[in-house]
């Protein structure tokens, strides 16, 4: 088994255990009938539209 010859520094572990809090920004598509930014498989909040047919009434 490998034996690590120097100690692993502070900063060297807690910032590769920090890369796994860094965030993603989330997708983003565009709707088919308005052209807006929206996300994918969500009702876009612009029009109010999914799937061909309007799911909501937006004001």
């Amino acid at each position: 088994m490998a034996v690590p010859k120097k100690k692993t520094s502070k900063s060297k572990s807690r910032s590769r255990r920090a890369s796994a809090w860094r965030l993603d920004t989330p997708d983003r598509s565009l709707c088919p009938r308005c052209g807006s930014t929206k996300r994918p498989h969500v009702v876009c909040g612009t029009c109010g539209w999914y799937k061909g047919r309007q799911a909501v009434e937006v004001d």
